[in-house]
């Protein structure tokens, strides 16, 4: 009897299971396309990378179908098609990065392979592999070699790589085989071939440029650094009109910054290989930009350490924190406003120092005007000294966030000047306002010439009442008056 309702339950729920099958399978099949969708909306450069590689692929694949290239490149069209598959990147510097170094290291490789070959069939038939494999052996082992030197591993690794397989396969297929020169000419025409239409559709074909998203990457990463100390004030000094939630959000987008190096290097390196585009020249100060990044991860660490007293559950005597709250909201006040300043200059390439110079003056008054404060709030006893740490080390992290702006601030310059960004007029300075800065419009009683020297003496004293900083206009420049003499007492 128990048997026969564990055999019904069984038998109910694996039907209630195949029920289930269509609709969990419908459901599953939604998500992921929406994934997909949600993926490729992120970033639609993904697609139309998917699609350039697909058009590469269907053009090198013209060698196997059109029987008058077939019969020039027979089998070794499928190198071809290889090159493609390896050589497509995502960004342009990615694709001539290893395009170049697939077609010199092929080249390079391919004709001292043959030279090798060549060489070792002097030595006869006993001495021709002796010779082919002291040659691979001599090149094979110093080319792994030469990829442990940073410099090497960071540019010209796929290059070594690719001259290590190819060396390899020439010289010992050329043991076996008299058509060692047309095997030569066939991989190397069709790896150029296949490296010349990837590169090709790389550059004109909607580019992704290396070098414009590391620009954007680094400006973003600034804009990063200014809202996390600008979410500080409010996260720290609780009378900010913010709520404690979109402060705290502010506060935590730092932390994106800190583990960017990887992502900056790869780009700082393929933007190198890019040619002149947009507003990039030939020679752009790329190295800088990770000189900029770095001074931006140390503020972001600073930045990290702070975040860390501002969710501390230590409490600081009230009085203390009122005497610190003005000087250190200023900092970070005007701290945050010079690197957006500075995120600015960056994003639209042009020179706006005078501003952020003002910003970070600001910011070193607060730093001696909490100074000041500090001194004034000497604890009398030893449980007071204690109770004031945490606040004490809080205003000197915040200082030393305060240089690393300024050391941004300076690494920024000297990156605009190498770059040759545009020069930001100031709209506040007029060129007629350094002429006239002191004689702006008011009222002058002048003593005119003709007056007797009686009345002269006896004028009153001259009062000028100054109205506004307006400059004079033109037509008032223009209209002539008589010589007057004023006397000023």
């Amino acid at each position: 009897m128990e048997m026969d309702l564990n055999a019904q339950v069984k038998k109910a729920g694996f039907l209630q299971r195949l029920k289930e099958f269509p609709i969990k399978l419908k459901d599953g099949v939604t998500k992921r396309i929406k994934n997909v969708q949600k993926f490729g909306k992120d970033d639609p450069r993904r697609i139309i990378h998917s699609l350039k590689v697909g058009l590469s692929l269907t053009l090198v694949s013209m060698l196997y179908y059109v029987r008058p290239l077939y019969n020039s490149f027979g089998v070794s069209g499928m190198w071809a098609i290889l090159t493609v598959v390896v050589v497509s990147e995502f960004t342009v510097g990615g694709t001539l990065s290893k395009g170049l170094n697939r077609g010199f290291a092929t080249l390079i490789a391919g004709a001292l392979g043959v030279g090798a070959v060549h060489l070792a069939r002097f030595c006869g038939d006993k001495g021709e592999p002796i010779v082919l494999g002291i040659f691979v052996f001599s090149l094979g082992a110093a080319a792994t070699f030469s990829r442990f030197f940073p410099r090497i591993k960071q540019r010209y690794d796929y290059g070594a790589l690719i001259f290590i397989l190819t060396f390899s396969m020439v010289a010992v297929s050329g043991y076996r085989t008299d058509e060692i020169l047309v095997m030569a000419y066939q991989r190397l025409s069709t790896i150029l071939i296949g490296g010349t239409i990837c590169i090709l559709v790389s550059i004109f074909v909607f580019p992704v440029w290396a070098g414009e998203d590391l620009h954007k990457m680094i400006a973003n990463n600034i804009i990063k650094l200014a809202n996390s100390l600008e979410g500080f004030e409010g996260e720290y000094f609780p009378s900010s009109e913010k709520t404690s939630k979109e402060t705290n959000s502010c506060v935590q987008q730092y932390k994106s910054i800190l583990t960017s190096k990887s992502t900056e290097d790869i780009l700082a390196n393929l933007a190198r290989w890019e040619p002149g585009h947009g507003r990039f020249r030939l020679r752009h100060p790329w190295t800088k930009y990770l000189k900029i990044a770095g001074l931006v991860r140390q503020c972001a660490f600073h930045l990290e350490i702070l975040n860390g007293y501002v969710l501390s559950d230590v409490k600081i005597p009230q009085d203390f924190i009122s005497k610190i709250q003005e000087p250190c909201s200023i900092m970070s006040r005007e701290a945050c406003e010079a690197l957006k300043a500075i995120a600015k200059s960056i994003k639209t390439m042009k020179r706006d120092s005078v501003c952020v110079n003002a910003y970070i003056e600001n910011s070193k008054n607060a730093i001696q005007n909490l100074r000041i404060a500090l001194k004034t709030s000497s604890p009398e006893t030893e449980k007071d000294l204690l109770e004031i740490i945490p606040g004490v080390t809080m205003a000197s992290i915040l200082i030393e966030i305060v240089n690393y702006v300024e050391k941004i601030s300076e690494a920024v310059e000297e990156f605009t000047g190498l770059a040759h960004f545009k020069e930001t007029p100031d709209p506040k300075v007029s060129p007629e306002l350094g002429q006239h800065q002191l004689l702006h419009r008011g009222s002058v009683k002048p003593v005119l010439e003709g007056d007797s020297e009686e009345e002269n003496n006896s004028s009153p004293h001259v009062v000028i009442n100054v109205h506004d900083e307006q400059p004079p206009t033109t037509s008032e420049k223009k209209v002539s008056v008589q010589k007057t003499r004023v006397g000023v007492v």
